[in-house]
């Protein structure tokens, strides 16, 4: 009986849907996201009105890029992901395109030095883990985050590689370089930046506007794809789009610009200290993005809010506001944090994530006995990994050593004495305390060992 009801609703919405079109479209139209400091510009400035018009009366075609510099993207990423996302939920199709060709030359956007060369087929096996990490994101979107009875357009994945290939150099220049005027080109601010550095610039990186120009013409041509969306930092590589565009077809495209994500030392979103935090759970755990979001400054957390969750904004200002009464629960931050490691690792991800952190922060081992011996290690930021076979009579300084959580036996009892060391979270002070299995291992056969506050080593026990 319910799904029938359900079959009928659906069978309903989707009947106002196809009478009321225009009205549906622009009730989502993906520019009433500048209230939530989503949109930062939309080039060519003065058809504002005519983009809004567009995306507010049927179904576009919107494209973001991804550089395959590494087998994942990183959290500097989302934003983009979330854009596109949001174009999805507008009734858009969205577009991802990755550089397998572009990302042998490397985008010179926003950067001090040139990209190291990649080989190809480093590029084309970056390209294939991103490809699955994008579609896995859109998955997790639909399957955690959707909930309307109108489906979505699922996304399409493209590699500008399949493309290239059919030009030639010199075929490249003839057709498509001719478009380009040399004044334009030196005058956008990522070029102008690297002249006048100390490096200087490469041609292969000066090449870059025109290969993402024709990115946008090939799209336009073979998807109809009107609408480029990127970081603000994408806009002189948009406007080098824009113009081959207007040189070479009778059709109007747009591109839609997004606030860059800065920390407070002004550095790149999860990027700083060069130590990006990954989305692929093999480079960095569902608990260490957990724990990075957890961390974000009172200062940027309704920032981030708006711009990577689809809370409405209603609820934001409502958890905002509890927020600053009681800051001590960060309540913001554990609801961001929860809210995109469902988003990129999906429920058992989130669920990981949060045993993990009860199991550090409130002492509750439950989660930890349930985790395969990778899984902990990950977590732990590639914690050290020993294997031991138990002995008769091993004491704590045994298998601290035996770990290797010190360089020294008299090390090791000096700081096991004052308290500097913990088994399974729980100090062990006496160093001459003999091991007990119900005590020191968990049901997994795991001893999670700490010295000080965040020297994690793990012990896998051969029993």
């Amino acid at each position: 009986m319910f799904a029938s009801v359900r079959a009928i609703q659906h069978k309903v919405a989707l009947k106002a849907l196809l009478q009321h079109p225009v009205r549906w479209y622009s009730e989502r139209n993906i520019l009433k996201l500048k209230e939530r400091g989503f949109i930062q510009d939309v080039f060519p400035a003065e058809t504002i009105d005519k983009a809004r018009t567009m995306l507010g009366s049927k179904s576009q075609t919107v494209y973001a890029g991804f550089d395959p510099t590494a087998n994942s993207l990183h959290v500097g990423n989302l934003l983009v992901l979330i854009g596109l996302l949001h174009t999805q939920r507008a009734g858009h199709q969205p577009i991802a395109l990755v550089g397998g060709a572009t990302g042998l030359i490397g985008d010179p956007s926003g950067r001090k030095t040139e990209r190291q060369l990649l080989e190809t087929e480093t590029v084309q096996h970056n390209v294939s883990c991103i490809k699955r990490q994008i579609e896995q994101i859109f998955s997790n979107h639909e399957r955690f985050f959707w909930n309307k009875p109108d489906t979505l357009k699922p996304v399409i994945v493209v590699n500008n590689a399949d493309w290239y290939r059919q030009y030639s150099f010199v075929d490249f220049m003839a057709n498509v370089g001719r478009y380009f005027r040399m004044g334009a080109m030196l005058s956008r601010s990522s070029v102008q930046t690297r002249l006048t550095s100390e490096t200087g610039m490469s041609f292969t990186e000066f090449s870059y506007q025109l290969f993402q120009a024709y990115d946008w013409l090939h799209l336009l041509r073979h998807h109809n794809c009107r609408f480029q969306l990127g970081g603000s930092d994408q806009m002189g590589n948009i406007m080098s789009g824009q113009e081959l565009i207007s040189r070479t077809e009778s059709k109007e495209v747009f591109g839609l610009t997004l606030p860059l994500i800065t920390n407070e030392e002004g550095d790149k979103f999860g990027k700083s200290a060069g130590n990006a935090v990954w989305l692929s759970d093999e480079r960095t755990s569902p608990y260490a993005m957990y724990q990075f979001f957890v961390r974000t400054p009172d200062t940027e957390v309704d920032k981030l809010l708006r711009l990577l969750t689809f809370l409405p904004v209603q609820t934001i200002e409502q958890v905002m506001a509890r927020h600053r009464r009681t800051p001590e629960l960060w309540e913001a931050q554990k609801l961001l944090a929860a809210e995109l490691t469902k988003l990129v690792h999906g429920e058992e991800g989130l669920q990981k994530a949060i045993g993990i952190s009860n199991a550090l922060y409130n002492g509750d081992l439950s989660t930890l006995e349930l985790l395969e011996i990778k899984d902990i290690a990950q977590s732990f930021g590639g914690a050290p990994l020993c294997e031991i076979l138990p002995e008769p009579g091993m004491t704590v300084v045994d298998v601290a050593l035996r770990a290797r959580c010190f360089p020294s036996r008299t090390d090791a009892e000096r700081i096991i004495t004052a308290g500097g060391f913990s088994i399974n979270l729980k100090k062990a002070k006496n160093p001459s305390e003999v091991l007990s299995p119900s005590v020191h291992i968990l049901s997994n056969r795991i001893s999670l060992l700490r010295v000080g506050k965040r020297n994690y080593y793990i012990v896998k026990w051969l029993l």
